[in-house]
């Protein structure tokens, strides 16, 4: 597959396919990284369309960078590469992965792309962030106190990430959501998905068996085939 690696900017780039008049924008998750868009691509070329995936801090080219894997620095880096895209394509589509497609709403909310297409999407920020200070046993002032907290489950709680996410919940977005959801997804509830699908008019896919990370073969194969009726 024809495949072209570019710089945007200080993000590392990577674009699929031959030229065409529309793209998809891939945003990957926590531990994600551009060339993760392949198995993606391989599928939507097939209709004409290109992929563009990027790295975003902390992950692929960019592990060793000083700049954090938070949205004040990502979503400013995901508008620069949104410039990018309308120079060069007409038609504009997007696929994101869990955190990736919260950054996106962030970054998105004013844009009208063709369509999105969500996989395991963080929807609500700071309802993940309160659960785990609950998980935690972490109460607000404290984490106001000591403004970092770790935790034995794995993510430090942040009270700057926090303030962040409360300040910035998603209010708006201009474009169809196709979203598919693992029945078992331990990171965004069944009740903040259904509210979010009511007020956005999602279309929603779920795999009850699915988990947040879709890793197994049956899980990737309903993936695949998600994919492949949505492209």
């Amino acid at each position: 597959m024809k495949h072209k690696l570019l710089q945007i900017g200080a993000v590392p780039a990577i674009v699929y396919g031959e030229p065409s008049e529309k793209v998809y924008l891939f945003a990957h998750g926590q531990c994600g990284y551009k060339e993760e868009a392949k198995g993606f691509a391989e599928i939507v070329l097939e209709k004409g369309w290109q992929v563009l995936s990027v790295d975003l801090p902390e992950h692929g080219e960019r592990k060793n960078e000083t700049n954090r894997f938070f949205p004040w620095i990502v979503v400013p880096e995901l508008r620069i590469v949104w410039e990018y895209l309308i120079s060069r394509w007409e038609r504009i589509a997007l696929r994101a992965n869990s955190i990736g497609a919260w950054f996106s709403l962030l970054a998105f909310p004013d844009i009208t792309v063709e369509k999105s297409l969500f996989v395991s999407p963080i929807l609500d920020m700071e309802r993940l962030i309160r659960d785990m200070m609950t998980q935690a046993c972490v109460t607000e002032t404290e984490l106001e106190t000591k403004k970092t907290i770790p935790t034995t489950f794995g993510p430090t709680l942040s009270w700057e990430y926090w303030l962040y996410a409360k300040r910035n919940p998603i209010r708006e977005w201009q474009s169809l959501i196709k979203i598919l959801y693992g029945g078992r997804d331990a990171m965004t509830g069944r009740e903040t998905l259904d509210a979010f699908c009511a007020r956005f008019k999602a279309e929603l896919t779920v795999m009850e068996n699915g988990e947040h990370w879709f890793h197994t073969g049956e899980q990737l194969s309903f993936l695949r085939q998600w994919e492949e009726q949505n492209r």
